[in-house]
Formats: C-alpha cells, structure tokens, sequence
C-alpha cells in the first residue's frame, strides 16, 4: 500500500506513523520537510528571485510537481494539521485527495474540530494520533485490531 503522509512538518508524528507500520506491506512519502529546502526549492534550480513573490511562486509550483505526483501515486493519503501554524497547504492536500477520490485520514487534535469540519467530511477516518493512523493502516491491510481493545 502506498501511503502518502501530508501536513504539518514541526513534530516527529510522521516518523511515528512509519516506525510504528514496520512489518506492515506499506511505502511511505511525504513532502520535503525541510522548510528551508522546500521554500528556495525553486530559486535553488531555476535562479534567484528579487521580489518575494516570485520566489515563493517558483517553490510552490516545484513543490506541487512533487505533490500532486505522490497523491496521484498514493492509496491513502494521511493529513495533519498540527497546533502551532494553520496549513493551508495541507488544507489543499486533503481537497485534492478527495476530489481523486482518494482514501483520506485525517488528523488534528480536539481544537481544530470545528475549523476542520468540511475536511473532516471528506475524510474516511479523523484521528488524533499517529498510533491511531498505524492501528487503522493494520486493520486495513492484515484485519487486525488493536491488542489494547
């Protein structure tokens, strides 16, 4: 199965998820999560930029190259949206993996409940953790629940 993680880069959650799926027949990909890679992705390549825009232009349409690739490739695709900034990128992520009728998690903590509503909607599942992604990514692929149930 192939799993596309998507969202917020500043906790280890992805990192979580992966290592808690060893054993499970699953490839992961994710964005480049390095904020300064991904942000001068496109002046880097393609020459620097005077105005602001432009260069954040440059990287967002490298970075959607990478994107749209992954959740095309993807059977499931997982967002987070974390506490500390909103990601309206992830916010897209979830949109387009939806409109290709993707399977979509989605997780997000309790205070984000109602500013996710509509993304929640789309989604096959809304969780708060990554062990609850990896129980569902077991259940899914072997029909095993989890051993604390």
């Amino acid at each position: 199965m192939k799993v596309y993680l998507s969202g917020e880069i500043h906790t280890d959650w992805r990192d979580q998820i992966v290592q808690g799926a060893r054993g499970l027949d699953v490839e992961f990909s994710s964005p480049v999560t390095d904020h300064a890679s991904s942000d001068d992705c496109g002046v880097a390549i393609m020459g620097a930029e005077t105005d602001k825009f432009w260069h954040d232009h440059k990287g967002a349409k490298l970075n959607a190259i990478r994107t749209r690739n992954a959740i095309e490739a993807a059977d499931v695709v997982i967002v987070r949206f974390g506490d500390k900034y909103k990601q309206w990128n992830a916010a897209f992520d979830a949109g387009y993996a939806a409109a290709l009728g993707k399977s979509l998690i989605v997780m997000h903590g309790a205070d984000h409940q109602h500013a996710l509503k509509e993304v929640d909607a789309a989604a096959l599942a809304v969780t708060e953790t990554p062990q609850q992604v990896v129980d569902i990514l077991t259940y899914v692929l072997n029909g095993a629940l989890p051993t604390s149930v």
